[in-house]
């Protein structure tokens, strides 16, 4: 097992075990109840960082006397214990609650991600349910752990079991909210079999630094929901308008929920991340291509379930003489204390 995870390590890829916090994995594998430092220190010797720890087969509640956090936290002391004695690295823990008891909120405390949702499917209707749960609970991610949306389901159309059938759009989608959401990168398609499409939206680079973004570790955030009122949650209608900062300039994702082709349109000023009175310029991350400039607002049209990724940068003040005076028009009032537009 060590040379062989050492010859994936030279091709940079990572190696990583998979275990569980019960008596057996959820496939019927022996689990590391009770074993936690033992398995940890069995992973090490052939070359493993990295550990998926599940939740299935878990001993009665008169055994272990704890909840989730503390169920899970077993294996991250084991984690801790193990680095110290063996003056390594600790190994990265990605825990698979599936969102039971709320780990958004606990999650970071004692791994670097937590899964989000039940197992994901190939099909837009999984995809848009888990981007609907991420719009309540996108604030829990940053630098020191992150919300796991669970593995891409990205060219397994007409493949996998199931097979799936995400369009090309909705595939793009799906790496987009990935991406922007900050959720780890896992592939869940054969690569061996990969078509140029697939390998395409997988190596988008544009998308890639923002979700490995080495200044910002925060998440995008929905600032309007779209279809469905805002703040209300609708797992075939998800927030559609969300923005962000990065280290490379303001982020927007809107979505299309819809299963037609939808003109979406938003002010700039809708996004906690825009400077008021600036105009910006407008960069594709899709089609890689820098657009032109936006002032205010900005409309166009997505095909169903499409998305627009874009990255804008501040290219200074907005143009003289833009009626109304505000971007954001509420309370926008002349010094003499009287209101343009209320």
């Amino acid at each position: 097992m060590k040379a062989f995870t050492a010859q994936m390590k030279a091709m940079g890829v990572q190696a990583s075990a998979y275990s569980d916090n019960g008596y057996e994995t959820c496939a019927g594998y022996p689990g590391s109840y009770g074993h936690e430092e033992q398995d940890l220190e069995t992973w090490m010797s052939w070359g493993f960082d990295y550990i998926k720890y599940d939740n299935c087969y878990i001993p009665f509640d008169n055994i272990t006397q704890q909840n989730m956090l503390g169920r899970f936290t077993r294996m991250s002391q084991a984690i801790a214990t193990v680095a110290a004695k063996t003056n390594t690295k600790p190994f990265e823990y990605s825990l698979c609650e599936w969102g039971w008891e709320q780990p958004w909120v606990w999650g970071k405390n004692i791994a670097h991600s937590w899964r989000v949702d039940g197992d994901i499917k190939p099909f837009w209707s999984s995809i848009a349910a888990i981007i609907d749960q991420a719009s309540f609970i996108w604030w829990s991610t940053n630098f020191y752990g992150r919300n796991d949306m669970d593995i891409m389901e990205i060219g397994n159309t007409g493949q996998g079991t199931p097979p799936g059938n995400l369009t090309y759009e909705e595939s793009k989608s799906h790496f987009t909210a990935w991406t922007l959401l900050k959720s780890p990168l896992i592939i869940g398609t054969d690569l061996a079999n990969a078509t140029k499409q697939t390998i395409d939206i997988l190596g988008n680079t544009d998308l890639i630094k923002i979700n490995q973004d080495p200044h910002v570790g925060e998440a995008i955030s929905p600032f309007r929901w779209g279809v469905n009122p805002d703040y209300t949650s609708n797992s075939t209608h998800p927030a559609e308008y969300w923005s962000g900062n990065s280290s490379y300039g303001v982020v927007f994702m809107v979505l299309n929920s819809q299963d037609k082709a939808a003109s979406m349109f938003f002010n700039l000023t809708e996004s906690w991340a825009i400077r008021a009175g600036r105009q910006y310029s407008v960069y594709d991350m899709w089609s890689h291509t820098h657009n032109g400039t936006a002032v205010r607002n900005m409309t166009f049209t997505l095909p169903a379930h499409g998305v627009a990724a874009l990255l804008l940068s501040d290219v200074g003040p907005e143009p003289k003489g833009l009626f109304p005076y505000c971007g954001f028009f509420y309370q926008c009032a002349f010094p003499n204390g009287t209101y343009s537009t209320n």
